[in-house]
Protein backbone atom coordinates (compact mmCIF):
# COMPACT_ATOMS: atom_id res chain seq x y z
CA UNK A 1 0.00 0.00 0.00
CA UNK A 2 2.08 3.56 -0.60
CA UNK A 3 2.23 5.37 2.12
CA UNK A 4 0.29 8.40 2.70
CA UNK A 5 1.79 12.02 1.82
CA UNK A 6 3.79 13.49 4.18
CA UNK A 7 1.04 16.44 4.46
CA UNK A 8 -1.31 14.00 5.70
CA UNK A 9 0.80 12.02 8.17
CA UNK A 10 2.00 15.44 9.54
CA UNK A 11 -1.95 16.48 9.85
CA UNK A 12 -2.75 12.97 11.44
CA UNK A 13 -0.27 13.42 14.10
CA UNK A 14 -0.84 17.29 15.08
CA UNK A 15 -4.60 16.05 15.14
CA UNK A 16 -3.25 13.50 17.61
CA UNK A 17 -1.38 15.76 19.73
CA UNK A 18 -4.19 18.14 20.02
CA UNK A 19 -6.65 15.52 21.18
CA UNK A 20 -4.13 13.97 23.74
CA UNK A 21 -3.55 18.36 24.74
CA UNK A 22 -7.33 18.36 25.09
CA UNK A 23 -7.98 15.25 26.99
CA UNK A 24 -7.13 17.20 30.91
CA UNK A 25 -8.94 20.41 29.75
CA UNK A 26 -12.04 18.29 28.29
CA UNK A 27 -12.51 16.18 31.70
CA UNK A 28 -11.79 19.05 34.11
CA UNK A 29 -14.70 20.90 32.08
CA UNK A 30 -16.54 18.13 32.64
CA UNK A 31 -15.91 17.60 36.46
CA UNK A 32 -16.96 21.81 36.59
CA UNK A 33 -20.19 21.21 34.67
CA UNK A 34 -21.43 17.82 37.01
CA UNK A 35 -20.57 19.47 39.92
CA UNK A 36 -21.48 18.63 42.65
CA UNK A 37 -21.84 14.46 41.71
CA UNK A 38 -21.03 13.73 45.26
CA UNK A 39 -20.68 14.75 48.85
CA UNK A 40 -19.33 18.26 49.49
CA UNK A 41 -17.44 18.48 53.05
CA UNK A 42 -16.67 21.95 55.48
CA UNK A 43 -13.94 21.54 57.74
CA UNK A 44 -14.61 23.15 60.93
CA UNK A 45 -11.10 23.52 63.23
CA UNK A 46 -12.56 24.00 65.79
CA UNK A 47 -14.67 21.84 68.41
CA UNK A 48 -18.37 20.61 68.00
CA UNK A 49 -21.15 22.65 69.64
CA UNK A 50 -19.16 25.94 70.02
CA UNK A 51 -20.52 29.66 68.06
CA UNK A 52 -18.98 29.24 64.82
CA UNK A 53 -20.40 25.30 64.68
CA UNK A 54 -23.59 26.16 65.70
CA UNK A 55 -23.34 28.86 63.04
CA UNK A 56 -22.43 26.91 60.07
CA UNK A 57 -24.96 23.66 60.52
CA UNK A 58 -28.04 25.68 59.47
CA UNK A 59 -26.26 27.08 56.39
CA UNK A 60 -24.73 23.68 55.66
CA UNK A 61 -28.04 22.14 55.52
CA UNK A 62 -29.88 25.42 53.35
CA UNK A 63 -26.62 24.80 51.07
CA UNK A 64 -27.53 20.97 51.09
CA UNK A 65 -30.92 22.12 49.69
CA UNK A 66 -29.89 24.35 46.79
CA UNK A 67 -27.32 22.11 44.98
CA UNK A 68 -29.16 18.70 45.81
CA UNK A 69 -26.10 17.43 47.24
CA UNK A 70 -24.95 16.28 51.12
CA UNK A 71 -23.52 18.97 52.42
CA UNK A 72 -21.23 17.87 55.64
CA UNK A 73 -19.90 19.52 58.72
CA UNK A 74 -16.92 17.94 59.74
CA UNK A 75 -15.07 19.27 63.11
CA UNK A 76 -10.85 18.95 62.95
CA UNK A 77 -10.48 20.50 66.00
CA UNK A 78 -7.05 20.75 67.14
CA UNK A 79 -3.47 22.99 67.54
CA UNK A 80 -5.49 26.35 67.47
CA UNK A 81 -7.45 24.98 64.26
CA UNK A 82 -4.32 24.40 62.85
CA UNK A 83 -4.84 20.99 62.24
CA UNK A 84 -8.28 20.94 60.29
CA UNK A 85 -6.70 24.06 58.38
CA UNK A 86 -3.95 21.97 57.09
CA UNK A 87 -6.04 19.13 55.94
CA UNK A 88 -8.33 21.83 53.42
CA UNK A 89 -5.05 23.46 52.94
CA UNK A 90 -3.98 19.97 51.60
CA UNK A 91 -7.20 18.83 49.78
CA UNK A 92 -7.92 18.75 46.30
CA UNK A 93 -9.39 22.19 44.80
CA UNK A 94 -12.38 20.38 43.20
CA UNK A 95 -14.87 22.28 44.88
CA UNK A 96 -15.74 19.20 47.31
CA UNK A 97 -14.14 20.66 50.38
CA UNK A 98 -14.51 24.32 52.16
CA UNK A 99 -13.59 25.47 55.38
CA UNK A 100 -14.95 27.71 57.98
CA UNK A 101 -13.22 29.46 60.56
CA UNK A 102 -12.65 32.25 62.68
CA UNK A 103 -10.25 34.73 61.07
CA UNK A 104 -7.96 33.61 64.01
CA UNK A 105 -6.53 30.82 62.24
CA UNK A 106 -5.80 32.60 59.17
CA UNK A 107 -4.70 36.38 60.32
CA UNK A 108 -2.76 35.14 64.06
CA UNK A 109 -1.71 31.47 63.46
CA UNK A 110 1.11 32.32 60.98
CA UNK A 111 2.46 35.06 63.12
CA UNK A 112 2.79 32.97 66.45
CA UNK A 113 3.17 28.99 65.23
CA UNK A 114 6.70 27.98 63.72
CA UNK A 115 4.58 26.40 61.15
CA UNK A 116 0.70 25.90 60.73
CA UNK A 117 1.15 23.63 58.08
CA UNK A 118 1.04 24.49 54.86
CA UNK A 119 1.78 27.55 53.22
CA UNK A 120 0.24 30.86 53.90
CA UNK A 121 -1.52 31.02 50.05
CA UNK A 122 -2.63 27.74 50.11
CA UNK A 123 -6.28 28.87 51.50
CA UNK A 124 -8.31 31.06 49.84
CA UNK A 125 -10.39 33.45 51.72
CA UNK A 126 -13.83 33.76 49.57
CA UNK A 127 -16.36 35.03 52.35
CA UNK A 128 -16.55 37.24 55.46
CA UNK A 129 -19.99 35.61 56.57
CA UNK A 130 -20.06 36.92 60.02
CA UNK A 131 -19.38 38.90 62.73
CA UNK A 132 -18.44 38.18 66.56
CA UNK A 133 -17.21 39.85 69.44
CA UNK A 134 -15.32 39.78 73.14
CA UNK A 135 -17.15 41.04 76.29
CA UNK A 136 -15.29 42.33 79.04
CA UNK A 137 -16.09 41.31 82.48
CA UNK A 138 -14.87 41.32 86.20
CA UNK A 139 -15.45 39.93 89.46
CA UNK A 140 -17.73 41.86 91.38
CA UNK A 141 -15.64 42.06 94.70
CA UNK A 142 -13.22 44.40 92.58
CA UNK A 143 -16.20 47.27 92.51
CA UNK A 144 -15.46 48.04 88.84
CA UNK A 145 -18.48 49.45 86.61
CA UNK A 146 -16.64 50.72 84.01
CA UNK A 147 -13.49 50.16 81.79
CA UNK A 148 -11.82 53.38 82.93
CA UNK A 149 -12.48 51.66 86.31
CA UNK A 150 -10.24 48.86 85.60
CA UNK A 151 -7.72 51.49 83.96
CA UNK A 152 -7.11 53.31 86.69
CA UNK A 153 -6.60 50.01 89.11
CA UNK A 154 -4.63 48.65 86.82
CA UNK A 155 -2.25 52.14 87.04
CA UNK A 156 -2.05 51.64 91.16
CA UNK A 157 -2.04 47.99 91.60
CA UNK A 158 -1.56 44.46 89.56
CA UNK A 159 -4.32 43.19 88.22
CA UNK A 160 -5.23 39.64 86.24
CA UNK A 161 -7.29 38.57 83.46
CA UNK A 162 -8.53 35.14 82.19
CA UNK A 163 -8.21 33.78 78.53
CA UNK A 164 -9.08 30.93 76.80
CA UNK A 165 -5.61 30.39 75.92
CA UNK A 166 -3.05 32.44 73.97
CA UNK A 167 -3.78 33.72 70.80
CA UNK A 168 -7.56 33.16 71.80
CA UNK A 169 -9.55 36.05 70.50
CA UNK A 170 -10.06 37.01 74.41
CA UNK A 171 -5.95 37.50 74.67
CA UNK A 172 -5.70 39.46 71.53
CA UNK A 173 -8.39 42.02 72.67
CA UNK A 174 -7.27 42.57 76.21
CA UNK A 175 -3.97 42.68 75.14
CA UNK A 176 -5.02 45.53 72.42
CA UNK A 177 -7.09 47.47 75.00
CA UNK A 178 -4.03 47.71 77.35
CA UNK A 179 -2.08 48.57 74.29
CA UNK A 180 -4.66 51.63 74.24
CA UNK A 181 -4.81 52.38 77.05
CA UNK A 182 -0.95 52.03 78.56
CA UNK A 183 -1.57 50.07 81.66
CA UNK A 184 -0.66 46.42 82.01
CA UNK A 185 -2.48 43.43 83.44
CA UNK A 186 -1.18 39.85 84.16
CA UNK A 187 -2.44 37.24 81.82
CA UNK A 188 -3.76 33.95 82.90
CA UNK A 189 -3.98 31.51 80.13
CA UNK A 190 -6.60 28.85 80.35
CA UNK A 191 -7.38 25.84 78.33
CA UNK A 192 -10.63 26.72 77.01
CA UNK A 193 -13.24 29.76 78.32
CA UNK A 194 -15.17 27.45 80.84
CA UNK A 195 -12.41 27.02 83.44
CA UNK A 196 -11.45 30.65 82.84
CA UNK A 197 -15.10 31.74 83.87
CA UNK A 198 -15.08 29.35 86.78
CA UNK A 199 -11.59 31.47 88.25
CA UNK A 200 -13.07 34.70 87.40
CA UNK A 201 -16.05 33.52 89.27
CA UNK A 202 -13.93 32.27 91.97
CA UNK A 203 -11.59 35.48 92.82
CA UNK A 204 -8.82 33.46 91.84
CA UNK A 205 -8.16 35.95 88.71
CA UNK A 206 -9.74 39.78 88.45
CA UNK A 207 -11.05 40.37 84.76
CA UNK A 208 -11.39 38.86 81.46
CA UNK A 209 -12.32 39.03 77.73
CA UNK A 210 -14.53 35.95 76.64
CA UNK A 211 -17.76 35.41 74.48
CA UNK A 212 -21.03 36.58 75.41
CA UNK A 213 -22.89 33.14 75.42
CA UNK A 214 -20.14 31.91 78.10
CA UNK A 215 -20.59 34.96 80.44
CA UNK A 216 -24.09 35.45 79.64
CA UNK A 217 -26.04 33.56 82.66
CA UNK A 218 -23.14 34.44 84.64
CA UNK A 219 -23.75 38.42 84.41
CA UNK A 220 -27.24 37.74 84.87
CA UNK A 221 -26.26 36.05 87.93
CA UNK A 222 -24.47 39.01 89.06
CA UNK A 223 -21.24 36.65 89.73
CA UNK A 224 -19.38 38.48 87.31
CA UNK A 225 -19.62 42.14 86.45
CA UNK A 226 -19.92 43.41 82.52
CA UNK A 227 -17.72 46.40 81.67
CA UNK A 228 -18.02 46.23 77.71
CA UNK A 229 -17.94 44.82 74.36
CA UNK A 230 -15.10 44.65 72.01
CA UNK A 231 -16.89 45.12 68.73
CA UNK A 232 -18.43 48.80 66.88
CA UNK A 233 -21.83 47.38 67.26
CA UNK A 234 -23.25 46.53 70.79
CA UNK A 235 -24.64 43.08 71.32
CA UNK A 236 -27.42 42.03 70.53
CA UNK A 237 -27.99 39.50 73.89
CA UNK A 238 -26.55 42.58 75.99
CA UNK A 239 -28.45 45.79 74.45
CA UNK A 240 -27.19 48.24 77.09
CA UNK A 241 -23.66 47.20 77.88
CA UNK A 242 -21.33 49.60 76.08
CA UNK A 243 -18.62 49.33 73.45
CA UNK A 244 -15.22 49.62 74.03
CA UNK A 245 -15.16 52.74 71.94
CA UNK A 246 -18.28 54.14 73.49
CA UNK A 247 -16.28 53.46 76.91
CA UNK A 248 -14.07 56.16 75.81
CA UNK A 249 -11.40 55.29 73.31
CA UNK A 250 -13.57 55.78 69.98
CA UNK A 251 -10.75 54.15 68.29
CA UNK A 252 -11.07 50.54 69.95
CA UNK A 253 -11.85 47.74 67.59
CA UNK A 254 -12.25 44.16 68.18
CA UNK A 255 -14.25 42.13 66.48
CA UNK A 256 -14.04 39.40 64.91
CA UNK A 257 -15.09 37.40 61.93
CA UNK A 258 -15.92 33.65 60.44
CA UNK A 259 -14.98 32.79 57.37
CA UNK A 260 -15.60 30.68 54.18
CA UNK A 261 -12.32 30.01 52.90
CA UNK A 262 -10.84 27.22 50.09
CA UNK A 263 -8.18 25.90 48.71
CA UNK A 264 -6.30 27.72 46.23
CA UNK A 265 -7.16 26.64 42.75
CA UNK A 266 -10.83 25.64 42.81
CA UNK A 267 -12.62 26.83 39.89
CA UNK A 268 -14.63 30.06 39.50
CA UNK A 269 -17.18 28.56 38.30
CA UNK A 270 -17.96 26.24 41.01
CA UNK A 271 -16.97 29.39 43.31
CA UNK A 272 -19.16 31.31 41.58
CA UNK A 273 -22.20 28.61 42.41
CA UNK A 274 -21.22 27.37 46.14
CA UNK A 275 -20.52 30.80 47.17
CA UNK A 276 -23.91 31.83 45.93
CA UNK A 277 -25.54 29.25 47.57
CA UNK A 278 -23.86 30.11 51.14
CA UNK A 279 -24.29 33.69 50.73
CA UNK A 280 -28.30 33.43 50.31
CA UNK A 281 -28.01 30.86 53.63
CA UNK A 282 -25.94 33.56 55.40
CA UNK A 283 -28.15 36.93 54.58
CA UNK A 284 -31.72 35.02 55.19
CA UNK A 285 -33.54 36.08 57.93
CA UNK A 286 -33.90 32.53 59.40
CA UNK A 287 -29.75 32.26 59.42
CA UNK A 288 -29.96 35.66 61.52
CA UNK A 289 -32.44 34.36 63.82
CA UNK A 290 -30.79 31.37 64.45
CA UNK A 291 -27.08 32.52 65.69
CA UNK A 292 -28.54 35.36 68.14
CA UNK A 293 -28.32 33.18 71.06
CA UNK A 294 -24.64 32.77 70.35
CA UNK A 295 -24.00 36.62 69.51
CA UNK A 296 -23.42 36.44 66.29
CA UNK A 297 -24.08 38.82 63.49
CA UNK A 298 -24.31 37.68 60.01
CA UNK A 299 -22.73 39.57 57.40
CA UNK A 300 -21.65 37.89 54.06
CA UNK A 301 -19.33 39.40 51.83
CA UNK A 302 -17.60 39.41 47.99
CA UNK A 303 -14.27 37.41 47.93
CA UNK A 304 -12.15 40.42 46.89
CA UNK A 305 -13.62 41.66 50.48
CA UNK A 306 -12.60 38.93 52.64
CA UNK A 307 -9.43 38.77 51.10
CA UNK A 308 -8.89 42.24 52.36
CA UNK A 309 -10.12 41.83 55.67
CA UNK A 310 -8.00 38.98 56.31
CA UNK A 311 -5.19 40.96 55.03
CA UNK A 312 -5.82 44.08 57.38
CA UNK A 313 -6.08 41.93 60.60
CA UNK A 314 -3.40 39.65 59.55
CA UNK A 315 -1.38 43.20 59.73
CA UNK A 316 -3.00 44.27 62.60
CA UNK A 317 -2.71 41.40 64.88
CA UNK A 318 0.87 40.14 63.52
CA UNK A 319 1.97 44.00 64.92
CA UNK A 320 0.40 42.94 68.11
CA UNK A 321 1.92 39.72 68.54
CA UNK A 322 5.39 41.11 67.39
CA UNK A 323 4.90 43.85 70.04
CA UNK A 324 4.05 41.07 73.02
CA UNK A 325 6.17 38.52 71.49
CA UNK A 326 3.49 36.11 71.28
CA UNK A 327 4.49 32.53 70.46
CA UNK A 328 2.17 29.53 70.63
CA UNK A 329 5.31 26.71 70.14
Amino acid sequence: MPSRPLSLRLAGRLIGMAALLAGPWWAAAQAVDAWPSKPIRIIVPLSPAGPSDIAIRPIAAAVQGVLGQAVIVENKPGANGNIGAAEAARSAPDGYTWLWTMDTVLTVNKHIYKSVGYQSDALVPLNAAARFSQTLICNPKLGFKTVKDMVEAAKTRDLTYATGGAGSPGHLVMESLLATTGVKMVHIPYKGPAPAMQDLIGGQVDCGFLAAPTVLPHIQSGRVTALATSGQARSALLPKLPTIAESGYPEFDGTFWLLLAAPKGVPPEIQKRFLAAMDAAIRSPAQQEKVKSVDIEMAGSTPEQAQARVKELSEKWGALARKIQLKAD
